[in-house]
């Protein structure tokens, strides 16, 4: 088990993601790390057919207050794709567990989209001792909640999709009128493979299945909140109430966004998310 650094990069003015690759006996994990090493540890957990650069709009907001850690979950982004690998979420969880460990984070406030969520709330289960609170965006907190079947994935003959197959896969990401995702996030997708695709969505829609998220979070008794854009295409945005089951959670819903305020409007998402995070930061973590 071996780490690599690929050194910094994606300048944000005077400051730079410090890039690196962490060997695990499952496969390579890419990670990036922004913001002092001695503030209080924010991990973030993207979600199916993303990676850590959907976070990137986000990442400075954050830094001021926080030690900000990003993944690429096993099978996405620059983090290998193997095809002999479990992608079932408690796996992806203890993987994301392992990075911590080798980076040296002892606590971590944990925030997750979309399915990114419900890898949290694994990690959570697994680890309690490392994670002291969640946040969930757009996280559906059961299958009923969910709008458009994920097996509709891209809808493929082939791979990789074309451009035309890729916005159509993506157009559900979003709601804000005249919001175009990047071609570099559509890119993303494209790197990963049909087997990661199809093995990764999946693996939400199994875990789900087992439990509803709110009876997990409600066992749990970690501080919760939840931020959902109310014109979600992906998870019914009135589901997120049901996340009020969980004692003390706290759900914010945001007009005129839909499944990835992260990227429609980062610094609507930011408010509510570093209000939260702070206050159950743990420093020196």
């Amino acid at each position: 088990m071996t780490d690599s650094d690929d050194g910094p990069h994606m300048k944000r003015g005077a400051e730079a993601t410090e890039s690196s690759t962490l060997s695990l006996d499952d496969g390579d994990i890419h990670v990036c790390q922004d913001g002092s090493r001695d503030a209080p540890a924010l991990l973030l957990i993207h979600g199916s057919a993303s990676s850590a650069r959907s976070w990137d709009a986000l990442v400075p907001m954050l830094t001021r207050s926080h030690h900000v850690v990003r993944i690429d979950l096993l099978g996405h982004g620059r983090s290998a794709k193997p095809a002999d690998r479990g992608y079932a979420l408690p796996d992806q969880a203890r993987r994301t567990g392992a990075v911590l460990d080798r980076l040296g984070v002892e606590h971590a406030v944990v925030v997750g989209h979309s399915s990114g969520g419900a890898v949290a709330t694994a990690l959570a289960e697994q680890r309690p001792d490392l994670v002291t609170a969640l946040a969930l965006i757009n996280t559906g907190p059961s299958l009923d909640a969910l709008v458009a079947p994920q097996s509709t994935a891209v809808g493929l003959a082939q791979w990789p999709p074309t451009d035309e197959q890729l916005r159509r896969f993506a157009s559900t990401a979003v709601s804000r009128a005249g919001y175009r995702i990047p071609a570099d996030l559509l890119d993303e997708v494209r790197r990963m493979t049909l087997h990661t695709l199809t093995e990764t969505m999946r693996a939400t829609r199994d875990y789900l299945e087992q439990q509803t998220l709110p009876d997990r979070l409600t066992a749990l008794g970690k501080p919760l909140l939840v931020i959902f854009g109310e014109d979600d295409r992906r998870w019914r945005s009135s589901s997120a109430a049901d996340y009020r089951a969980v004692p003390g959670a706290k759900v914010e819903l945001l007009p005129g966004l839909g499944h990835s305020p992260l990227l429609e409007d980062p610094p609507r998402t930011a408010s509510p998310l570093l209000a939260f995070t702070t206050s159950h930061a743990v420093r020196g973590a």
